[in-house]
């Protein structure tokens, strides 16, 4: 196997694009919280390489237990470990190299920051037996995602007050809801393997329901931030395009088709961390 290959394959266990999710999001939080911190590109550059090395630990890790499970799904067949492209020490070295480098970044950040890297840890290694017992899998998702705009702001030193906490809540509120909807896909195989999710305790209509109030949930509270934080038009517009999006998701997938889920899952999403971080930006350089 070429080097190419290889560096291939570990990108597609890890799911490199997703990254568009929660980074995004993060590097917001560090442009809010600049007002009230020492922001320096080294902190930057370190809270990025946390985020990477977190995230990067916690995809291979979900694969890495999951692999038996991931085997019986048709959906999930063709992973990178039901293949056998990729050997079992080999994802195992990739989690523990990964986990390695987040903790040597959280404490290069601060001593506040490397005594949470164990919590944030938990919750994105956690995270992936969750399923195996509780509905609730899907807001213990959204929490280790939303670390990573909480942890930038804890790690910059910016006071951490009510606003950050909302930022938080908004984030995990809208992780949890875009997987309550993509976990509707595999419904069916997770009721026979008795795995739990939403979409298996109340149904599609049920977890659609659930899924679109954690979107207002994340509407809410990222509305709150701005006026807590006192931030102008374009961060508003941003909150706009978010909820306008979250629509446009919800319209896509249907109780009657659920074709189009990829598309609200990957496209829609990708959309919203991306509008957030550019009206931020916006907001602050007009300030």
């Amino acid at each position: 196997m070429t080097v190419t290959r290889t560096l291939t394959n570990y990108g597609s266990l890890v799911k490199l694009s997703h990254t568009v999710f929660a980074l995004p999001f993060a590097l917001a939080a560090v442009i809010l919280a600049a007002p009230f911190a020492d922001v320096t590109v080294s902190k930057v550059l370190l809270i990025v390489l946390c985020i990477a090395s977190a995230r990067t630990a916690a995809m291979a890790f979900n694969r890495l237990i999951d692999r038996d499970i991931d085997a019986k799904n048709p959906r999930t067949q063709d992973r990178e470990l039901p293949k056998g492209v990729l050997s079992v020490n080999a994802v195992r070295v990739l989690v523990l190299a990964s986990c390695s480098v987040f903790v040597v970044a959280a404490a290069r950040l601060g001593r506040l920051p490397l005594y949470l890297s164990p919590v944030a840890l938990c919750l994105a290694l956690g995270y992936s037996y969750t399923k195996r017992f509780t509905a609730l899998c899907h807001v213990v998702l959204g929490l280790a995602v939303a670390f990573a705009p909480g942890g930038a702001w804890i790690a910059l030193g910016a006071p951490v007050t009510l606003a950050p906490w909302l930022l938080v809540l908004g984030v995990a509120a809208w992780v949890a809801g875009f997987d309550v909807l993509y976990s509707l896909q595999d419904r069916g195989f997770d009721q026979n393997e008795q795995l739990h999710s939403i979409p298996v305790r109340l149904g599609v209509t049920g977890a659609l329901v659930t899924s679109a109030f954690l979107h207002l949930l994340t509407v809410g509270a990222l509305l709150a931030v701005g006026v807590l934080l006192g931030r102008g038009i374009p961060y508003m517009v941003g909150v706009g395009l978010i909820a306008l999006l979250l629509t446009v998701e919800h319209a896509i997938v249907k109780p009657s088709d659920l074709s189009k889920l990829n598309k609200a899952f990957f496209d829609v999403n990708g959309y919203v961390s991306l509008a957030f971080l550019v009206c931020v930006s916006v907001d602050q350089l007009l300030r």
